[in-house]
């Protein structure tokens, strides 16, 4: 039950980044924020880390074989959050925060094209409802569609940009989440956050010459508390729970995140929430259902051995049958119960 934990508070932590960030925006540009996010969390678990370190296995660190997964995930972290807060700047707290359950549809589609991990009937259905929520988000206002105007949302086409590459994020740190936790982190934290302060510096963030530039520096400590918690945190339960649940179903607890977020943005923020969003919200719950009931599903086989003890022929003798059936209960439901009826039993009997 613990990898459940884990992975609701990866969800939980995070979800409180996006209408907090919106709020921080206002002070810091989009790329230092990203940034500063990335090395609060870096920071903060590393800081951990050293307490941490002489009681650590040395086999779960990362190691040259590592280094290919390692680059990537550096090379997607440094993209994903730069695209998020330009997302959050230009569009609503509340469609990025349930736009964030896209995320949930590419790690699944990337763990099932390139990772072959299983994906069921049930997230199948749970990825077109997704699909179809985020695809009325991105619409800027969907009724222009009946002039044969299509009218994206800027700001929902960076947020879903930014899940597209968490979702190939996600599959490489799958990869690594036998190995230390802090250290991947860690890793991540400082190299990814370094990295796009150095794509913040290009674009002219750090240029006092820039009047264009609003970048208070008071509420820098503020951004890494933030990124310490909803990023550090938030990755440290994901790769925990990674370890037991695989990339797809850890995602599936992200479902959380996005009306915890919306919730948020709605009370800090006062966003005006519209027909458009709770149609896209109903849609997306109906998604999250299937989700989560694929989550807590367990399928597997089971071998029963049955007796029957009948007369015919004036003869009284007993018959072992052992067979096999797929079996499907929820998780904490540990009774393997079946019934058949006299009859199958005997038919059973007789094709044996």
């Amino acid at each position: 039950m613990l990898q459940f934990i884990y992975a609701s508070l990866a969800a939980i932590f995070y979800a409180i980044n996006i209408p907090c960030s919106k709020l921080l925006l206002t002070k810091i540009p989009a790329a230092s924020m990203a940034g500063f996010l990335y090395l609060g969390a870096g920071i903060g678990i590393g800081i951990v880390y050293l307490f941490q370190i002489k009681n650590e296995d040395k086999s779960k660190s990362l190691s040259k074989a590592d280094l290919p997964y390692t680059i990537a995930m550096i090379i997607l972290d440094i993209a994903a959050p730069i695209l998020l807060m330009q997302g959050v700047k230009t569009g609503t707290s509340s469609s990025a925060s349930l736009l964030g359950n896209f995320e949930i549809v590419a790690t699944t589609i990337i763990a099932l094209a390139i990772f072959k991990e299983r994906v069921s009937c049930r997230l199948w259905v749970s990825i077109i409802l997704i699909t179809l929520a985020s695809m009325l988000l991105s619409f800027e206002n969907i009724s222009s569609l009946k002039h044969g105007i299509v009218d994206f949302s800027v700001g929902s086409l960076f947020v879903l940009g930014a899940t597209l590459c968490w979702g190939l994020e996600n599959n490489c740190t799958r990869r690594l989440s036998e190995k230390s936790t802090y250290q991947i982190v860690t890793v991540k934290g400082l190299t990814s956050g370094s990295g796009a302060l150095i794509v913040a510096a290009l674009l002219g963030d750090f240029n006092s010459a820039n009047t264009d530039r609003i970048f208070d520096t008071r509420y820098i400590p503020l951004v890494l508390l933030l990124g310490f918690v909803a990023y550090g945190l938030s990755i440290f339960t994901y790769v925990r729970a990674q370890k037991y649940l695989g990339a797809a179903k850890t995602s599936a607890f992200y479902a959380v995140n996005p009306f915890v977020g919306a919730l948020l943005s709605f009370i800090l923020l006062g966003e005006k929430l519209s027909a458009q969003y709770f149609t896209a919200l109903l849609i997306m719950i109906a998604g999250i259902v299937f989700l989560i009931f694929d989550t807590l599903s367990h399928a597997h086989c089971h071998q029963h051995e049955h007796f029957i003890t009948h007369t015919h022929d004036g003869t009284t003798h007993t018959h072992r049958i052992i067979h096999s059936h797929e079996h499907t209960h929820l998780i904490w439901n540990k009774n393997h119960w079946h019934f058949h009826s006299k009859k199958d039993l005997e038919k059973e009997s007789k094709h044996g």
